[in-house]
């Protein structure tokens, strides 16, 4: 007999939930081939079977949470592959084809043993809540994949009590909810999936975090929208791949940078990390929400290798093939919400980076030229979120203003790239 475990993911993901099976009690499966699909926080991963031999027994539904470590399914590996299956009727749910609560004890003891684990932190802020007696299961990481450092701790401690001592929490227990929906009317309700769960906690841990503004400015399109024209048809005969306005924007925002490396930066402590390469995250749209995929090193790569870039990231985004590896270690991002018509917003930050550039629909406005004369231009609204703790306004203003000009006078992004 060989079990199938959950294997470890990452340095900061401890668990995912199963959401699909691929392989049912009595399929025979060989060594290295998928059984099932888990969904974690930030990508899909498919779990291999160790082991040659027929599947007897899944020891979880779909849906359910499982952590590292975990065992979800038993390989019979003496078995044939003409073994019936263990159940009669292979149509029946998985919970019916379940071993007996005398069979799943020692695995439900092991998920038990695994729940137990700590949370995943650094070396400094172990020993800073050791020293302020603080829980690390109840502090609230800024980094996107939950991993804990020093300045969490800081910032937990700072915080007053959530609960008063007239009143203490119960520990598993929840507030009952009250409907804000009359009862006897129609709803649907459903179950938000890993990844939505963990957009919403992490939108609203840097809002609660990080000292968030927003600045605005406005691009005339003009300049970029002619050199696209003129020259689309034969850069994507020479590329294979379409011009358009990312690797503008990409290149642009790489330039400034340089100019104003605090938007470039992060947080830790005390400390401000300020850094001297461009990994430029650009936010994709799925069906189970947005993901920030990064084009490393953007800063050498040309207009075609950006575009590049971003339509592979794209694609693995809409297929759920993205590594863990696509979407670390971004340093600033860039959003486009003017494909979907948005004129103007105000774009949250994406931990722990400190700026995001928004971009918006290009739309027909008339500008004045001079005292004398109106013209209509495709105008687009941006705007850039910071973080106030370590950026002001001048730099968040300069920021935008530079963005503006090399869009507006595309031929100097030719020299400042």
């Amino acid at each position: 007999m060989a079990e199938i475990k959950v294997p470890e993911l990452a340095e900061s993901i401890t668990e995912g939930t199963i959401s699909q099976w691929l392989k049912k009690p009595g399929d025979f499966v060989h060594k290295g081939e998928s059984i099932a699909e888990l969904e974690t926080d930030k990508v899909n991963v498919e779990l291999m079977a160790e082991e040659s031999g027929v599947i007897t027994q899944l020891l979880f539904n779909e849906g359910d949470t499982v952590r590292v470590g975990d065992t979800i399914a038993i390989v019979s590996a003496e078995a044939e592959a003409s073994t019936p299956p263990v159940a009669e009727a292979p149509q029946q749910p998985v919970q019916e084809m379940q071993p007996t609560a005398v069979q799943a004890e020692p695995v439900k003891q092991e998920a038990e043993a695994k729940s137990a684990q700590r949370p995943i932190a650094s070396p400094a802020a172990r020993k800073l809540a050791r020293e302020k007696g603080i829980d690390l299961a109840a502090v609230t990481p800024v980094d996107p994949l939950g991993r804990i450092r020093k300045h969490d701790v800081e910032a937990h401690a700072s915080r007053p009590a959530a609960a008063s001592p007239q009143t203490p929490a119960v520990e598993g227990t929840k507030p009952a909810a009250v409907e804000s929906f009359d009862p006897e009317k129609p709803v649907e309700r459903m179950k938000m999936s890993r990844r939505r769960q963990t957009i919403a906690k992490r939108l609203v841990e840097v809002q609660h975090t990080a000292a968030m503004l927003t600045t605005f400015n406005e691009i005339d399109m003009t300049a970029v929208m002619n050199l696209r024209k003129r020259r689309k048809d034969a850069f994507y005969q020479e590329h294979e791949v379409r011009l358009g306005f990312m690797s503008f924007f990409t290149k642009a925002v790489v330039a400034a940078l340089k100019k104003y490396p605090l938007l470039n930066a992060e947080i830790q402590g005390d400390e401000i990390i300020v850094k001297k390469y461009y990994d430029i995250g650009v936010a994709v749209s799925t069906d189970e929400g947005l993901v920030v995929p990064v084009v490393r090193d953007a800063d050498k790569k040309n207009f075609a290798e950006i575009e590049r870039e971003i339509l592979h990231l794209a694609t693995k985004a809409r297929e759920n093939k993205l590594s863990l590896k696509d979407l670390q270690g971004g340093t600033f991002t860039i959003t486009n919400g003017g494909v979907f018509g948005s004129l103007m917003s105000t774009p949250i930050l994406n931990g722990p980076q400190v700026g995001i550039l928004g971009m918006h629909k290009v739309q027909l406005r008339p500008v004045a030229i001079d005292e004398e004369r109106m013209e209509n231009r495709p105008m687009m609204y941006v705007a850039l979120s910071y973080d106030h703790r370590i950026i002001d306004g001048k730099e968040a203003v300069g920021f935008l203003v530079k963005v503006k000009e090399l869009l507006e006078d595309p031929e100097q992004l030719l020299l400042e790239s």
